[in-house]
């Protein structure tokens, strides 16, 4: 990498998930604050149609307050490899420019499930989180689970169906509520944001609840729901890595529960308490969980792994980890860890260094055998 110039940091954005629009908050937020000293921007946005285009950033700053545009003149662009282990923005017309480092700013199928991390594997570009593995098996709510049982943690009783065995009757509303009990909340395995989530409290609701969450995958799950306190942890990968203090999430009683409307539509939607109010030894326990979880799933770069606290019981259940969590300006990732002693721009900072740092080891592994 050049020592005499900035970092190019190309800051994705958009994508083809149902959070799209989360995606336009979370990357102004990070735009906003990462530090112009070391860095030079360029801002690349996926559209909903799956469009790649490169932006001035200049022009979408000036009146992005919470959320970036995607202004459909800019040119379209392509991602491919560049010369010494950097990544290459390929016009339609025009000179290609060379980036340093991808951050994906993106959240949901498409773009934090593995997929676009495999397109950057192949391109030999740095990029900010985790990599093919840990990001599928993160994004599958499902298969997250079924990690995190074998690594000892504790998770809540659940079943994970697909619509075909759901429609083909493998699978029926009385065979699901002859093994939960209600409430239970259905939720699609590859969503995030809340998005498709129900809390069903009467089984007649169930099939309804089910035929929406079928909107948005073709697998899903329904988890016995627990009388819990929702709380949220945030890691940074290092050596070793840094586990932030945990965060409670207190969603107002109108929300029933902490939706997609209590996330991003309603400001008033959630109470925040961070630190959560927890005894030291349930903080202590949490955090310990949270770096199980990293470790379990194989995580790099950042994570923010999400539990609930049985009020009754005063166990923890994990609930997700989300390898690409929400940067907006109201996110608990960054909350987070700037409660914890790692402000915002640093924290940024940090992420770009790790990926890079990442990207050096894995360059210098062999990939041939000379026997």
């Amino acid at each position: 990498m050049r020592m005499t110039e900035k970092t190019r940091v190309a800051v994705l954005y958009g994508g083809r998930s149902g959070e799209h629009e989360v995606s336009l908050q979370s990357a102004a937020s990070v735009i906003r604050h990462l530090d112009r000293d070391r860095f030079e921007v360029v801002p690349v946005s996926i559209d909903k149609a799956g469009r790649w285009q490169r932006h001035d950033l200049r022009r979408i700053t000036q009146t992005a307050d919470t959320a970036l545009a995607i202004p459909p003149e800019s040119p379209e662009v392509r991602l491919a490899q560049g010369a010494d282990g950097r990544g290459r923005l390929v016009p339609l017309a025009g000179e290609p420019e060379e980036v340093d480092v991808v951050f994906p700013v993106l959240h949901g199928p498409l773009c934090e499930d593995g997929t676009l991390q495999g397109l950057l594997e192949l391109t030999e570009v740095a990029y900010v989180g985790s990599g093919v593995l840990a990001s599928a098996v993160g994004m599958d709510k499902d298969v997250t689970k079924r990690l995190a049982g074998l690594a000892g943690i504790p998770i809540a009783p659940y079943r994970a169906f697909t619509r075909r065995a759901y429609e083909g009757g493998a699978v029926s509303v009385q065979e699901i509520a002859a093994s939960l009990r209600l409430p239970v909340f259905v939720k699609p395995c590859n969503m995030g944001s809340s998005v498709g989530i129900h809390k069903v409290k009467e089984w007649d609701a169930l099939a309804a609840a089910l035929d929406d969450a079928f909107q948005y995958d073709v697998k899903v799950l329904v988890e016995q729901g627990i009388d819990a306190r929702e709380i949220e942890v945030a890691v940074l990968d290092g050596v070793p890595p840094f586990v932030s203090v945990a965060s409670e999430l207190n969603p107002q009683p109108h929300h029933d529960f902490y939706s997609y409307a209590a996330k991003y539509l309603d400001p008033e939607g959630a109470s925040v308490d961070l630190p959560a109010k927890l005894t030291p030894e349930q903080m202590e326990r949490v955090r310990a969980l949270a770096l199980e979880a990293f470790a379990a799933l194989e995580c790099s770069g950042l994570a923010r792994v999400d539990f609930f606290l049985d009020r009754q019981s005063g166990a923890f259940y994990l609930n997700e980890v989300n390898t690409l969590p929400g940067f907006t300006a109201i996110s608990m990732y960054p909350k987070m860890m700037e409660a914890s002693g790692v402000p915002y721009p640093e924290l940024l900072t940090r992420l770009v260094e790790l990926a890079l740092e990442r990207h050096r080891t894995r360059r210098g592994l062999k990939r041939e055998f000379a026997g």
